[in-house]
């Protein structure tokens, strides 16, 4: 038993708590990690590059871009090089800033 109110259920975890509180739950899935991970360093990508350097199926490779743009974290353009039709990809500002957020927490949990 506890000395004092229990805290609230929905109150937010107070700066200095575990660092996994700083983890971004949509990027635990691996593709997603290693595709925000493969656009951190670029302005932007095409999408065949990034499928490639990530080892996943144009499919794949959608349906995790979706879910990041869906969050606010992936901009997707699209356009022609001559006749043929290129999809780009990027990091947004946020996209960015939660990725670097993510990679401290990661790194404050493994050195513990």
């Amino acid at each position: 038993m506890t000395d004092g109110p229990a805290p609230d259920a929905g109150e937010d975890v107070k700066r200095g708590g575990h660092p996994r509180h700083d983890l971004a739950p949509l990027l635990n899935a691996p593709v997603r990690l290693s595709v925000v991970a493969a656009l951190a360093p670029l302005d932007k990508a095409e999408f065949g590059f990034v499928r490639d350097l990530v080892e996943v199926t144009d499919s794949a490779l959608s349906k995790q871009v979706a879910a990041l743009e869906e969050a606010g974290w992936v901009a997707v353009a699209k356009g022609r090089v001559g006749r043929r039709p290129r999809t780009w990809l990027s990091l947004t500002p946020e996209g960015r800033a939660v990725y670097q957020r993510h990679l401290a927490a990661l790194r404050a949990i493994a050195l513990g």
